[in-house]
């Protein structure tokens, strides 16, 4: 389980300001989109982004309707940071507040000790009837959907039809890692904002307020190998991921002759816990892309130069597919780990020979 407070809790996000000026536009336009696909790479704030717009809509003053004495009543903006003194936020951080619903992956069992692997059609349903209830506090109803991707095909059709015709002043956060596994017709139904990575600047602020104890050294790292995600950083942080990572520097340093001792003794420790060995693959696949990048011409920290000009560049590409490849079956036919961190070290030589 993670140690992060859940996206409803947060109040101050970090970056997205031009997407945040997207959705305030919408609003005060009076033609706020009644579904909205909140899009971008996991771990940069799209769930504590689209809860944000639910606090700020539902505890908004009334939008402006009619004429006014000099010209239309304007719709005041949305506040990004929610009023910590407005009386309905307790509830809506609680999950109690009767006109929003979210929807997220359920559990197997009543005891709530293991979630599913995905949302299935009953998480949804609550949605249906939700909607066609009158609003309880009479003003807006908001639904979250985090991550709208993790529906199967049964509870994706469900949400289709409370898309198709939402009721009046409703609107949907849809929050989706990978928007090309919805269903066509839903992404067509949604008005599409895409969060950028942040930037490392960002990420370290971001760090700096979560990790106040770290270095601001360890924090600039880890927000160089987070790649603009701050959730990455977080579990890098918890994992050792920056440690793991100079080791695994260390120990391709003299490539192409590597210490074959060092290399069975890091495979052994690496085998014996698997957070680790799910880790190794990811920062060794960066490690890969960054000596692509060089060998490519293109900026990129990590990788030697050296190792990433010694090799036609086509060579780098046989082994990073090999080495992805390796992981994949690694994990379809259960091999034994060791042999595989063995066998990924032994791709990364064969470029030389």
């Amino acid at each position: 389980m993670s140690d992060d407070p859940h996206a409803r809790l947060i109040r101050h996000l970090i970056g997205h300001e031009a997407a945040w000026s997207e959705v305030d536009a919408a609003w005060r336009s009076g033609r706020f989109a009644h579904a909205w696909l909140i899009t971008g790479p996991r771990g940069i704030g799209k769930a504590s982004f689209a809860y944000l717009a639910a606090k700020a809509i539902l505890t908004a003053p009334p939008q402006g309707e009619g004429d006014g004495l000099f010209g239309p009543v304007p719709t005041p903006p949305l506040h990004r940071e929610p009023d910590a003194a407005h009386p309905a936020l307790a509830r809506i951080e609680s999950g109690a507040y009767p006109d929003l619903v979210t929807v997220e992956i359920g559990w197997t069992d009543d005891k709530m000790t293991k979630r599913r692997t995905e949302i299935v059609v009953d998480d949804v349903r609550a949605v249906g009837a939700f909607l066609a209830m009158t609003p309880a506090e009479g003003g807006w109803r908001v639904v979250v959907v985090d991550a709208a991707d993790e529906m199967n095909r049964n509870a994706a059709n469900a949400l289709l039809k409370n898309l198709e015709e939402p009721p009046k002043r409703t609107v949907l956060f849809l929050v989706a890692h990978n928007p090309a596994r919805l269903l066509p017709t839903i992404r067509s139904r949604c008005r599409r904002l895409e969060l950028a990575p942040l930037s490392r600047t960002e990420t370290a602020e971001g760090l700096a307020r979560l990790l106040p104890e770290e270095s601001e050294t360890r924090r600039d790292t880890l927000a160089h190998m987070a790649h603009g995600s701050l959730g990455a950083a977080m579990t890098l942080a918890r994992a050792g991921g920056d440690t793991l990572a100079a080791e695994i520097a260390k120990l391709l340093a003299p490539w192409p002759r590597l210490d074959t001792g060092a290399i069975y003794a890091f495979a052994a420790k690496i085998a014996a816990d698997e957070a680790k060995y799910r880790l190794f693959a990811a920062l060794l696949g960066d490690w890969i892309a960054a000596t692509l990048k060089r060998g490519a011409g293109a900026p990129a920290e990590g990788g030697g130069s050296d190792i990433a000009t010694a090799v036609p560049l086509d060579r780098w590409i046989e082994v990073w597919e090999k080495v992805n490849d390796l992981f994949r079956k690694a994990d379809a036919v259960n091999l034994d780990r060791r042999h595989v961190v063995l066998s990924a070290f032994h791709a990364l030589m064969s470029p030389a020979v």
